[in-house]
């Protein structure tokens, strides 16, 4: 991270599945499901997410890489496979793909390689994980439909990868904006999405 300080920490990830049971206030269960983005820092990403209505719970994580290099101080360096990411689970009935996929695009800049902000390399790549050929075909679909609306200056270069495994960040990690409001990087980078996304819901 730029912006004077930055997230750091030694501790050891847990990999976690793509889907997940959850249960309703009436004890039945009750399929959730999960999506897993890459926008740059996640403080940032977790933050956008986590203010929107159908989403249970956002985790920071790491993603596109092994599970031995999903350590911060090994994906900060920009030596391993992994993205900075979040993954998301929501109830569809409340929030579907589609509105996730708009929020995520409209959230960053899609359009710069392996940068977002203060931030750069492979690590701060604009990525979607997909869990299933759903979701690939949704996420294809919605950059076509970016594009040839001209919704930006420069092509998307985003890229859509499989999710062969999400492994989750270290704990201090874990709802940083929300327990650090304060933090200058958080009010110069994550407030101001957060807000963007705010408007969109008026």
């Amino acid at each position: 991270m730029a912006f004077g300080s930055s997230c750091n920490g030694t501790e050891s990830p847990t990999p976690s599945d793509p889907e997940e049971k959850a249960e309703n206030p009436a004890g039945e269960p009750t399929t959730s499901r999960t999506a897993v983005f890459a926008g740059g820092c996640f403080w940032c990403t977790e933050a956008v997410f986590q203010s929107l209505d159908g989403v249970s719970e956002v985790i920071s994580g790491y993603a596109g890489g092994k599970e031995a290099t999903a350590v911060y101080d090994l994906v900060s360096s920009g030596a391993t496979e992994h993205a900075e990411s979040v993954r998301i689970t929501y109830d569809p009935a409340k929030v579907n793909y589609d509105r996730l996929l708009e929020i995520f695009f409209v959230s960053h800049d899609p359009t710069t390689l392996n940068r977002q902000g203060p931030d750069s390399g492979r690590q701060y790549r604009s990525t979607i994980f997909y869990a299933d050929p759903a979701q690939k075909a949704a996420a294809a679909a919605f950059i076509e439909k970016l594009d040839a609306e001209g919704n930006f200056d420069a092509p998307i270069v985003t890229t859509l990868e499989p999710l062969e495994g999400f492994y989750e960040a270290e704990e201090y990690h874990q709802d940083f904006a929300d327990k650090n409001p304060n933090h200058p990087y958080i009010r110069a980078n994550a407030v101001p999405k957060v807000e963007k996304v705010k408007k969109m819901r008026k």
